[in-house]
């Protein structure tokens, strides 16, 4: 855990993947127990510290976690997430490779994604309709609507290519059950590493190439912009195709 972003109402942290956010079945330290020791031992608390929780990421996702460290807080923030008033940049790697065999069976839409992810770093939008399946913990995106389906909607674009890989900025403007994984999938680029949603192989670690890089909001009690960025997996991969500043 790297704290990002620390101040009286709100901390924002930097998970790795593989961390739980929140206290599930399997038992594992979840990262609230981590950030609530962390602020027990910092500001030497007596009695139990207050956190909450406001929204999650995917166990092998990596990158920026909000919490709330007061009850003020909490509450304005489950709103704004709601509202969509705080805005989530993601990176994603895919596999050029993957993009071809799917264009090569004929199921890629007309304007070939492998040609969007070769020009140009141009915005690009994907709308679906999404039904969560909870048995197998997966979602499953259509073209249209279907009975228990919720609207889907991402923006993204390419930010970095190498001669396998493509590094991808998304933008979400809207909060579904494994959207961005479920949503590349459905147009045959599975983030890499991503087995559940058709990544021909696993990543070492066990993580997926999901970073949840950026998030930008208007402080709930204070009014201010705030930024937060995380860093980048140390990994060669990365680390290659992310953008040169």
């Amino acid at each position: 855990m790297k704290v990002i972003y620390e101040d009286n109402h709100i901390i924002i942290v930097a998970k790795q993947s593989g961390e739980i956010v929140q206290g599930d079945k399997t038992g594992d330290v979840p990262l609230s127990d981590t950030v609530k020791a962390y602020l027990k031992e910092k500001y030497q608390k007596p009695g139990a510290v207050f956190l909450g929780v406001v929204h999650r990421l995917d166990r092998p996702v990596s990158g920026l976690v909000v919490f709330a460290r007061t009850s003020k807080a909490l509450s304005r923030l489950n709103r704004m997430f709601a509202e969509g008033a705080v805005h989530k940049t993601y990176w994603a790697v895919v596999a050029l490779t993957t993009v071809h065999a799917k264009t090569a069976v004929g199921e890629a839409p007309a304007s070939s994604f492998l040609t969007e992810l070769t020009a140009g770093n141009e915005w690009h939008t994907l709308e679906h309709w999404i039904v969560r399946n909870e048995q197998q913990n997966k979602s499953y995106a259509y073209d249209r609507e279907v009975p228990h389906s919720k609207h889907a909607m991402l923006r993204y674009r390419v930010i970095g290519t190498g001669e396998r890989y493509a590094l991808l900025e998304i933008q979400l403007m809207t909060g579904r059950h494994h959207q961005i994984r479920c949503q590349l999938s459905k147009m045959g680029m599975p983030i890499r590493g991503d087995l559940k949603y058709g990544a021909p192989r696993s990543n070492p670690d066990g993580s997926i190439s999901l970073l949840s890089r950026r998030v930008e909001f208007i402080h709930p009690v204070s009014k201010l912009p705030v930024v937060a960025e995380a860093p980048l997996p140390a990994e060669k991969l990365w680390l290659a195709l992310a953008p040169r500043t």
